[in-house]
């Protein structure tokens, strides 16, 4: 069994070095599974970018190879993109034509680009910027953007346009649409049913894609169907690119904003698809390490002449399902599409693009993920706020502004929660040393003792918060019979204080003097009380108390004649 540790003890090609024999035949597999989906796939988004259908290819040869030397995922497929193809097009959608020499010159740029900025990223181990975007607004980004997409591909799937619509390729387009469907509906079960082990029905289902286009194919060739006006891919040419790095001077100003806005979505992507499938595996993944892999995958992507790739989640779900023990199965894909390129690609030139349409459509269209939303309305309205609002942004304002957008949804919604934290008055469970919520639990409170648990740190946008709210408890406790003459701050949830939270404190220590009220503290953590000892606060508090427990606090303010 292979060491699931062994590539983080290790270093960058741990798992080759630990590599055990009865992981190879789940790899050869895994690896020529994945390579017949990449065919489709790799063509399919490449024309979604629009570039020429063989830079697809492109992409899937080299990028693996340099993501298996230095990622940290062990079952990442790296490569074509749906929506960071959608969103390569988008950029050059505006500045050359569609198809273009240049447009391939830029799309290289834009993986040169990608690729260092993900480097240097992983160099300065920054991994822990993936926590910038929220799942729910990454799922919003990623419906707007599916949603996007699949409106993209209804002209090409109607062989024209909905008011020009060519009906031998609306035929084989809507044909293959429906048989995808119903493929991803019922083929699995039906291979069970007629006795194949579970797990490789999954795999030749996930396979349908590419046995429809070869069969669809097929049909245009033996029926002349590109003679009587089926669009096809055209020529694909055979071999491998000339390695260099392509670039237009002119245009480095106008590329860097939105392929560094490209790298954080593709960091997005493989970080959220090696994290599902490494828990899957029991295997940990280091984000330094997947920026590091990344970066030279779009490097090695820029080197051939292709775009910027990512890593897939559905294709990488294919390779685990598929047997994938190591990154060997995707060394062993990217040879398979090397062996592809050279030889003779002709069939390739027929490829109905109709059905590669259809094949997008149904793909991306799994990406719509209504059951996150449905989960986020139940759990939190804010959250699902922060969905719709993300993929509103994509299709209103574009998928590089819903990018913003989203990153700027995540950090307002962690600034707003974190500026209005959770406080709760306690007392104490009668005949335990527990301490609970006055307004959910049945609990003893002391007359004149104000306890209050503070559940977040103390940070400049919080401070006021946290006064604010303590003033108010004791506004509205003027008129008791037994006035407040302790507050006890249980900090058992504080692990910082800040500068601005600390002169907070100050200032509230000093006005609760004024009225006549001692301030006490509990459970202060250890870090916490270290910056604490390096002011005068705990000086300032006089009377006031440093208790290492609540309920040491509770017992000597119960014995304190000044209460009763």
């Amino acid at each position: 069994m292979q060491n699931k540790e062994s590539h983080h003890k290790n270093g960058m090609l741990g798992w080759l070095k630990h590599y055990q024999r009865a992981a190879l035949v789940g790899d050869i597999n895994a690896g020529a599974v994945v390579a017949l989906l990449l065919i489709p796939q790799g063509i399919a988004y490449a024309l979604v970018a629009g570039l020429p259908p063989v830079t697809g290819l492109y992409a899937s040869v080299l990028p693996p190879l340099a993501y298996a030397l230095l990622g940290s995922s062990m079952v990442q497929s790296v490569g074509a993109q749906a929506i960071t193809a959608l969103m390569i097009g988008t950029t050059l959608a505006t500045l050359a034509p569609h198809g273009s020499t240049l447009s391939l010159i830029l799309a290289s740029q834009m993986a040169l680009i990608a690729g260092a900025t993900l480097l240097l990223c992983g160099l300065l181990r920054l991994g822990f910027l993936a926590s910038f975007l929220s799942r729910p607004v990454m799922s919003g980004f990623t419906t707007g953007s599916a949603i996007v997409i699949a409106g993209e591909q209804v002209k090409p799937l109607l062989g024209g346009s909905l008011n020009s619509m060519h009906v031998p390729g609306m035929a084989i387009g809507l044909g293959a649409l429906l048989a995808l469907w119903l493929a991803k509906q019922y083929l699995t079960g039906l291979l069970v049913r007629l006795g194949l082990v579970q797990s490789w029905a999954e795999t030749l289902s996930k396979l349908a894609p590419a046995f429809i286009l070869l069969l669809a194919t097929v049909l245009v060739s033996v029926l002349d169907l590109h003679r009587a006006g089926v669009s096809v891919v055209g020529e694909v040419p055979s071999g491998f690119p000339s390695l260099s790095f392509a670039a237009s001077s002119s245009h480095w100003g106008v590329l860097v904003k939105p392929s560094m806005l490209l790298a954080f979505v593709i960091f997005l992507f493989s970080q959220s698809s090696a994290q599902a499938l490494a828990q899957r595996r029991n295997e940990r993944i280091n984000a330094d390490h997947e920026l590091l892999g990344l970066g030279a995958a779009n490097l090695m992507s820029a080197l051939s002449g292709s775009f910027p790739v990512t890593g897939s989640i559905s294709r990488s779900a294919v390779n685990f399902t598929a047997g994938a023990n190591t990154p060997l199965a995707s060394i062993i894909s990217a040879c398979f599409l090397g062996l592809v390129l050279l030889a003779p690609t002709t069939w390739l030139a027929l490829l109905p693009i109709p059905v590669l349409a259809a094949t997008i459509i149904l793909a991306v269209l799994g990406m719509v993920d209504l059951p996150a939303f449905r989960e986020a309305w139940r759990y939190d309205r804010g959250d699902a706020a922060a969905m719709l609002t993300a993929a509103g942004g994509v299709l209103v304002l574009g998928v590089e502004e819903g990018v913003i957008l989203g990153v700027a949804l995540s950090l307002a919604t962690l600034i707003w929660r974190a500026s209005r934290p959770h406080m709760a008055v306690l007392g104490r469970i009668p005949g335990t040393e527990h301490f609970r919520n006055v307004r959910r639990h049945e609990v003893e409170t002391l007359p004149g003792v104000l306890m209050l648990r503070i559940d977040a740190d103390l940070f400049f946008g919080n401070a006021d918060v946290i006064v604010g709210h303590i003033e108010h408890l004791l506004d509205g406790r003027e008129h008791q019979t037994v006035p407040i003459r302790h507050i006890l701050l249980v900090m058992s949830a504080v692990n910082l204080i800040d500068t601005t939270a600390l002169h907070a404190l100050k200032e509230l220590n000093q006005n609760l003097k004024k009225r006549g009220i001692t301030l006490h503290l509990s459970e202060i953590k250890g870090p916490v009380m270290d910056h604490l000892q390096r002011s005068d606060f705990i000086e300032r508090l006089n009377d006031g108390q440093i208790f290492l427990s609540t309920a040491q606090a509770y017992d000597f303010l119960a014995k304190n004649e000044r209460i009763f």
